[in-house]
């Protein structure tokens, strides 16, 4: 019983490593992309001022 405990333990940690490795990686793409996305919205709200309307 005490071996299926800590197997059970030595699973949950290896999980929760790796899936904080995987949240760790995204992290910086995921800022990235929302750079970007601002960037295009910013854009295209400015580009959407300057033509004239009739």
């Amino acid at each position: 019983m005490l071996w299926k405990i800590l197997l059970a333990i030595v699973l949950i940690w290896i999980a929760i490593a790796v899936l904080g490795a995987v949240i760790k990686g995204l992290f910086w793409i995921v800022v990235l992309g929302a750079i970007g996305v601002g960037v295009y919205l910013l854009f295209k709200a400015m580009s959407d001022g300057e033509q004239s309307r009739t």
